[in-house]
């Protein structure tokens, strides 16, 4: 059966075509809508600009063939041999080409919006501003594929592999990108807002100025990778692989990297405003400044020797910890939260509640922040509910008096300078909440609420140094238990 006659049989009524030999036959434009050409052979065939919609071309081997321009909108191509096949501006939205085989195919803004490619190899493939939004490519294999400027927005990406390809300016937004092959992917400029990469091996990637902001990075891969100006603004990267990574002026604004490992990173001129610097390994990093201002602006910039880089990214998390010499029960629990969400309501200071460890005999409150500067403030808030609230308040207002006027002989005026610089930014948190009031309403608790906030207590401050300092300590706390049989 030559061209023509397929032609022919097809306007007659028939549809069946399958198993057929057509090599190198000119079907350009022609009308084969719902054909079945499963299993056919149809290599060097030219189908461009023809009409296949919605058809079966299973298991078909299409070497070569091309398809420009031709509408294979919702076609069956499961199985199908499209090796270098010329796929340029065709439309394949919503077709099936599960284990397709499409190896150095040109798909240059081809639209696959909603097709399935489970398992399609695609390595080597030119899909340059190509249309795959939605697509489903899981396990696909993209390796050494062009895909610059192509559209992926919201496509499943899981466990694809993309080692070696090209995706310059590849728009991903909220694309699952979990546990994916992307060693060696150029990415730059590509945005990645919203996407999900966890677990995803991004090893020696380029990622220069492209747009993560709110990207999922949990635990992937990134040692070596290039991310020079990226955005990773809100971006969550708990204990993923930043060994060697150059993050050099990335916005890391509010981003989560709690368990990161930045062993030998380069981070001179991040952005760190609202980041969390600890519980992170940060071994050998190159870092001489960064920028912690509000807005990215560089209005509060803090710069380094390499000691100092090293303390700064390797602290402690501040600590104040509260120890009442009394178990909580579950009276005193619940008013104890009716306290801490008054208090935070009325203050900026903290804004959390705090970690709560019980023993037999005592309970421990614990509030982590983000900076030294806020320890005595914050010790003086969270104090507050209990009957040692006052005694605690003034030990601290007369530290920070002394602080403030100590003449700190034998410093350098450097440090001296930066010890006035924190009792006067103390001193100012401190004036903010001076008028904070906060009463119990204990005639309406419960008496075991009332024991537990007037029992004795210890209040104990962490740096970042973890160097502790016990603030006050009741004069009873402890006598308790001399007590106990």
């Amino acid at each position: 059966m030559n061209a023509e006659e397929l032609i022919q049989n097809y306007q007659s009524g028939a549809r069946d075509f399958s198993a057929i030999l057509l090599c190198e036959a000119n079907l350009s434009r022609a009308d084969l809508c719902g054909a079945n050409f499963s299993q056919a052979v149809l290599s060097i065939t030219n189908f461009s600009g023809a009409h296949l919609c919605g058809a079966n071309l299973s298991g078909a081997k299409l070497n070569v063939a091309k398809l420009s321009g031709a509408d294979l909108s919702k076609a069956n191509l499961n199985g199908a041999i499209l090796n270098v096949a010329n796929l340029i501006r065709t439309d394949l939205s919503e077709a099936s080409l599960i284990n397709a085989s499409l190896i150095r195919s040109e798909l240059i803004r081809a639209d696959l919006s909603h097709a399935i490619l489970t398992a399609a190899n695609l390595s080597e493939a030119d899909l340059r501003e190509a249309t795959l939004r939605q697509v489903d490519l899981r396990q696909a294999n993209l390796k050494s594929a062009n895909l610059r400027d192509a559209v992926l927005i919201a496509s499943n990406l899981e466990g694809t592999s993309f080692h070696g390809a090209d995706l310059t300016r590849a728009d991903l937004r909220g694309a699952n990108l979990v546990n994916a092959e992307l060693r060696q992917v150029n990415l730059s400029q590509a945005n990645l807002s919203g996407a999900n990469l966890k677990g995803a091996n991004l090893r020696w990637a380029d990622l220069n100025g492209a747009d993560l902001r709110g990207a999922n990075l949990e635990q992937a891969r990134l040692s070596g990778a290039s991310l020079y100006g990226a955005d990773l603004t809100h971006a969550s990267l708990l204990y993923t692989n930043l060994i060697h990574a150059d993050l050099t002026q990335a916005n890391l604004t509010g981003a989560d990297w709690t368990g990161a490992d930045l062993t030998g990173a380069a981070l001179t001129g991040a952005k760190l405003y609202d980041v969390s610097r600890f519980e992170v390994k940060a071994d050998e990093i190159t870092c001489d400044w960064v920028d912690v201002s509000p807005n990215g602006d560089g209005s509060k910039v803090l710069r380094f020797s390499a000691q100092e880089a090293y303390q700064f990214f390797n602290a402690t998390s501040p600590l104040v910890e509260i120890t009442i010499d009394r178990a909580i029960d579950a009276d005193a629990h619940c008013a104890l939260a009716d306290v801490y969400r008054e208090i935070i309501r009325q203050t900026p200071i903290i804004n959390r509640p705090p970690s709560i460890e019980v023993s037999s005999r005592r309970t421990t409150l614990s509030f982590r922040i983000e900076r030294d500067e806020l320890l005595f403030p914050t010790a003086y808030v969270v104090i507050l509910p209990f009957n040692d609230a006052v005694p605690t308040q003034q030990t601290i207002c007369n530290l920070v008096q002394m602080l403030g006027s100590e003449n700190f002989i034998g410093l350098s005026v450097r440090h001296s300078s930066q010890i006035e610089k924190l009792a006067k930014e103390i001193k100012q948190n401190l004036q903010e909440i001076t008028d904070l009031k906060f009463s119990q309403k204990s005639k309406t608790k419960p008496e075991s609420s009332q024991a537990f906030f007037a029992s004795p207590t210890r209040t104990t401050l962490r740096n970042f140094h973890n160097r502790t300092l016990k603030i006050y300590s009741h004069p009873q706390f402890g006598r308790s238990l001399l007590n106990v049989p």
